[in-house]
């Protein structure tokens, strides 16, 4: 009963939108339906005290509801959680104000053992644009509080829009210096744009080493993901917005590309069969620890790429630029991880970043598009950034040149398209130009690079060098670590690079290392 009660809430949930605003009030009474007294099962009477040592979080939000999550876990390391291996009845409530005095949505949800004890709801027939506070109680034990909120109603003109973006955060570089700052920022929306987790092994000496062995199954993802989500800085960020999720290399293996894992052989068929195991697993353990309005997936194949509207003011198009893209070229010639000399291959049309059905969706969403400001949050740097003549790093999208000219061509006729990059562990501000290949012809699609929240980038001093000399990169540092903060009005989306002064201890300031203005109708950015 508990799976099926689980698999009707997780569709509820992806019913009430698949990509823009959409009615939620189907979504709740289906909810409501499928989750009355008599299907939830009795309260195991061997819980431990704490139940909610992951915290909580919020996403995916649109005009009327917001995807609410949690994770029933007492021993993060232990195979069943510490919870046991029954499926647990979870109340929830939505209120106005912190204290609960005005609760306006609440409802029963079950954590399914199947789903590793997650809890995804979809707390709908909310106001449009407003703030909320949401709790969890399992029997006598309630959870942290968390805020949220719901954006502008579709038909909306917004005056305004602030975000904050991020990725990269492995543990074992550093500190996550940056989200106690994160926490106190003015902020609606928070993007992570992939390497939420990674899966290398634990190295000793470092930041914080890992006490799990690196993940190769959904039991290890699952450790590995809780080793990260109970940090109290990141569940401190998590409580205090609404997160909108997308993955890149990491959350699986490093540089992995359609259904091969970095180095294989395409023929291989038992390695290729193998890694499509280890990636079912990868993908229910993101699934289980984020706030995501998607149903479970179901083994190695998981579409996550979806738009999310702020009224009529921006529209974000999150997309998956890891499970549909065809191996990295040149494999052979490489010289140093994903760099070396191009070769022929790199430049077949029929080359792929995002898929041909995601390269479709994008076309026909930006087609459609009424937002003043379309932004792309994706993975991997799109502005040309050639080391040298004829050398290139194959993992972006200088790998992809076809893949790119298609999707410069869909971004042309489109009102401020801009782009916001994760991956690369260094800040940046360039564009994208109108023949992608030549970073000296004229710019087309303005592109903010956020840093890392903690990961390291070895050679900063030669990349500052190299890049910095390129006509389309108009600011590079890759010696801090941080997020950036987006202001979108009408006129303009201004962009604050928040850069932590050291990731090597536990606590650190901040500063706004440089503040970048892309204006409506330019697709040069200004400084400050």
């Amino acid at each position: 009963m508990a799976g099926v009660v689980a698999a009707a809430l997780a569709g509820a949930g992806a019913a009430a939108c698949s990509d823009d605003d959409s009615g939620g009030e189907a979504a709740q009474q289906a909810e409501e339906d499928s989750l009355n007294s008599e299907s939830l099962p009795p309260l195991p009477t061997d819980l431990p005290a704490e139940l909610f040592v992951l915290g909580v979080a919020s996403g995916d939000p649109v005009s009327d509801s917001v995807i609410l999550w949690t994770r029933l876990v007492a021993d993060p390391m232990a195979d069943d959680g510490g919870v046991g291996t029954a499926p647990i009845p979870v109340g929830w409530e939505v209120a106005t104000d912190r204290m609960f005095d005005e609760v306006v949505a609440s409802g029963d949800a079950v954590a399914d053992p199947a789903l590793g004890h997650s809890v995804h709801v979809d707390a709908s027939a909310l106001e449009p644009d407003s703030w909320y506070w949401y709790r969890f109680t399992v029997g006598d034990r309630t959870s942290p509080i968390g805020r949220t909120r719901t954006t502008p109603a579709s038909n909306s003109e917004p005056d305004r829009l602030r975000f904050a973006f991020a990725s990269c955060q492995n543990r074992q570089n550093g500190y996550w210096t940056a989200y106690p700052h994160l926490t106190e920022e003015d902020v609606d929306l928070v993007f992570f744009l992939g390497d939420y987790i990674y899966e290398e092994p634990p190295i000793d000496g470092t930041a914080q080493p890992y006490t799990s062995p690196a993940p190769t199954d959904l039991n290890g993802y699952r450790k590995r993901w809780a080793e990260y989500k109970g940090d109290p800085a990141l569940q401190g960020a998590h409580a205090q917005f609404p997160w909108v999720c997308t993955w890149d290399d990491h959350e699986v293996a490093n540089n992995y590309a359609d259904d091969l894992p970095d180095g294989a052989v395409a023929t291989d068929q038992s390695v290729r069969d193998e890694f499509l195991q280890r990636r079912a697993g990868a993908y229910q353990a993101f699934y289980e620890h984020t706030p995501v309005r998607l149903d479970p997936p179901e083994g190695p194949d998981y579409r996550i790429y979806r738009r999310v509207s702020w009224g009529k003011l921006a529209k974000f198009y999150v997309l998956d630029g890891r499970q549909y893209r065809s191996d990295q070229a040149c494999a052979s010639t490489s010289v140093a991880a994903d760099v070396g000399p191009v070769c022929a291959e790199a430049a077949e049309d029929t080359r792929t970043m995002l898929g041909d059905e995601q390269e479709q969706w994008l076309g026909e969403g930006l087609a459609d598009s009424e937002a003043a400001w379309n932004v792309l949050a994706q993975q991997t740097v799109m502005s040309a950034l050639p080391f040298a003549e004829g050398l290139a790093n194959f993992d972006q999208w200088d790998g992809y040149p076809a893949a790119r000219r298609r999707l410069v061509d869909q971004l042309r006729e489109v009102s401020n398209p801009v782009v916001i990059t994760g991956d690369i562990h260094l800040s940046a501000v360039a564009t994208v130009t109108d023949d992608p290949d030549d970073p000296a012809t004229d710019p087309v699609v303005p592109e903010l690079v956020g840093t890392s929240i903690s990961s390291s980038f070895p050679l900063a001093d030669a990349i500052e060098a190299l890049a910095g000399a390129l006509p389309n990169v108009e600011y590079i540092n890759a010696q801090q670590r941080g997020y950036v903060l987006c202001t979108v009005t009408p006129d303009e989306m201004r962009a604050e690079y928040r850069l932590v002064g050291t990731v090597g201890a536990p606590e650190a300031d901040i500063a706004t290392g440089a503040t970048w203005v892309l204006a409506d109708g330019d697709p040069l950015p200004r400084t400050a």
